[in-house]
């Protein structure tokens, strides 16, 4: 698929972001127009689906090369915007294929995982299908995006030094979280508590096993990369830690503080350490390192642990500035971003072999 094409793809999955911010607003009580471009209740949604499930569709399909793959990123935006259940099923199912794809051509324990977490977006969009409450749904969407940054982070694992508990211990972890989520349709209190604890220790993995903890005493781009996971991991903890406190989480306050810390904390912490690999890697764009950058990483995490104070305290107000310190963060990554893009060298076509292994290997290294 030509260049333009993975733009304009990227691009409608970056709206339906700027969408699901503004109706994020809106429901914490920013004086917005509430017809935006995207219903407060559903906001989660499109960003969850129409950003992260776009993104990850096209970084897979890009890996495949094949053209009945870049159908799922569209469908994502689609089915999140409209909202039509439906397309994203079908683009959830065209990434599950995907996947599995994959799996095929290297059968391994992280294409394994990642399949697993395209599985996971196929189970809440069914549950979106039959019109399951949202708070059952953020589970099984929580697990797409987890299992999705675990399994490529399992896969670089490999570059650590050898240990003989790594994979015993994955495989304990991963089993606690499989378990909360399946033990979640039966006994959805009980499955909550169990479905933290697994959150808790795939971020305990994760900080252990995990490559960043030797790049992190690199220099540069490197260094920049290590600090955005190893904060990311501190927020998926977190948020797992609420998950066990509060069993079930419907509404409220807790709610607000255990979706976030994942979605939020943990997950855009992640794009903001994988941008320089994936945009290369998928748009043959070059995005150079600067020092500017830690601008936005730094107003993630600082707004994080305001809203997250919020939510402790009760506080509407202090949870609102959170709340607006978070999207600004966002806004001010799209535009470093943009600009670093602009001021750096030229992009750089990247086709054929390069492409999926770039995309299938090299992103977080």
């Amino acid at each position: 698929m030509t260049r333009p094409v993975r733009i304009a793809l990227l691009g409608a999955a970056a709206a339906a972001m700027i969408a699901g911010l503004w109706g994020g607003l809106v429901r914490i009580g920013v004086p917005l127009p509430s017809r935006g471009p995207a219903s407060p209740a559903e906001h989660g949604v499109m960003m969850v689906v129409g950003f992260f499930g776009a993104l990850i569709s096209l970084e897979r399909a890009v890996a495949l090369d094949r053209r009945w793959a870049f159908l799922a990123p569209p469908l994502a935006v689609l089915g999140a915007a409209a909202p039509l259940p439906a397309a994203s099923l079908a683009g959830a199912a065209i990434l599950l294929s995907g996947s599995l794809l994959v799996w095929r051509r290297q059968p391994a324990l992280f294409t394994a995982v990642m399949a697993i977490g395209a599985g996971a977006w196929l189970a809440a969009a069914v549950a979106d299908l039959v019109d399951a409450p949202l708070h059952r749904q953020a589970p099984w969407l929580a697990a797409f995006l987890v299992l999705t940054i675990v399994g490529e982070r399992l896969e670089l694992s490999r570059m650590a030094p050898p240990s003989t508990v790594k994979q015993p211990v994955f495989a304990a972890a991963a089993g606690v979280f499989a378990a909360g989520l399946v033990l979640g349709l039966a006994a959805p209190r009980a499955g909550a508590h169990l479905f933290g604890l697994g959150l808790v220790s795939l971020a305990a993995w994760l900080t252990t096993f995990d490559v960043a903890r030797r790049t992190v005493r690199s220099a540069g781009v490197t260094r920049f990369i290590a600090v955005c996971l190893l904060a990311g991991y501190v927020w998926l903890g977190v948020g797992g830690l609420l998950w066990v406190a509060s069993g079930e989480l419907v509404a409220g306050f807790a709610y607000d503080a255990a979706l976030h810390a994942v979605f939020v904390g943990f997950v855009l912490s992640m794009v903001f350490g994988h941008v320089h690999l994936v945009a290369p890697a998928v748009m043959g764009l070059s995005v150079p390192y600067r020092r500017w950058f830690v601008v936005h990483l730094g107003l993630l995490h600082v707004s994080m642990i305001v809203r997250l104070a919020g939510d402790l305290a009760e506080s509407v107000a202090i949870r609102r500035w959170g709340g607006v310190g978070n999207a600004a963060a966002v806004v001010v990554f799209l535009l470093a971003t943009v600009a670093a893009v602009v001021s750096g060298r030229r992009p750089t076509a990247v086709t054929g072999d390069g492409v999926r292994v770039r995309a299938l290997a090299a992103r977080g290294q």
